[in-house]
């Protein structure tokens, strides 16, 4: 099995690339079971991996101890997303907390925090995550991963529908089918993959994939 190597804390990190440099966004949702599947598939992305966004349901005040840990277990950095923040390449940006939706904003590939009533039953949601990248010029790749309920299934629909890459966790794999079910059902998955193939498949669309033709 692959392990990531850990940042060293005496190693200044590779330097951000301009926005002009990113070429493909990957976006990943999660709920009950999704933290293992993380812990899986975040440290096989390399430092330089393309901006990266993940919508994981969990406690508000946990958020930062996850962000935290999995910085330390992965090559590229990990973040609470902010309000404003620019897209990175070799950054993986998670929504924080439980008091609004994380957004991508296409005019300056910037993340934005929006306040909100919940979105299929959940704030941050998947579903609101996965809809503004379908808006976005330029290639996704996308991963709806273990939990319960329905959230990210439409999402993932509009992602592939706007010619982006759709994957969903494979029921053998998922702590609970739920959300992958719900976007198989809809056919917004292009491919059902277990956590060991999803960083590999994502990658490979976003370094070798045609970019998605986008409506004007």
């Amino acid at each position: 099995m692959h392990r990531a190597r850990r940042r060293s804390a005496v190693t200044a990190p590779a330097p951000s690339a301009p926005e002009g440099a990113v070429r493909a966004i990957l976006c990943l949702g999660a709920s009950t079971g999704g933290i293992t599947v993380l812990d899986r598939i975040l440290p096989e992305l390399p430092a330089d991996c393309p901006p990266t966004l993940v919508v994981q349901h969990i406690i508000g005040r946990f958020t930062e101890g996850l962000v935290r840990r999995l910085d330390g277990l992965c090559r590229a950095r990990v973040v609470e997303a902010g309000d404003g923040m620019r897209l990175r390449r070799g950054t993986i940006y998670f929504a924080p907390g439980a008091e609004a939706h994380l957004q991508i904003d296409p005019a300056g590939l910037t993340c934005r925090l929006l306040e909100g009533a919940p979105r299929s039953g959940h704030r941050p949601s998947v579903d609101v995550l996965f809809h503004s990248a379908a808006r976005l010029r330029r290639p996704v790749g996308a991963a709806l991963l273990s939990g319960m309920g329905s959230d990210g299934a439409a999402g993932l629909r509009a992602i592939r529908d706007a010619g982006g890459f759709t994957i969903a966790q494979d029921e053998a794999s998922c702590t609970v089918y739920g959300m992958p079910r719900a976007a198989v059902a809809l056919g917004g998955a292009m491919v059902s993959l277990p956590p060991a193939r999803i960083a590999e498949a994502l990658l490979a669309f976003a370094t070798q994939g045609a970019p998605a033709s986008r409506a004007p």
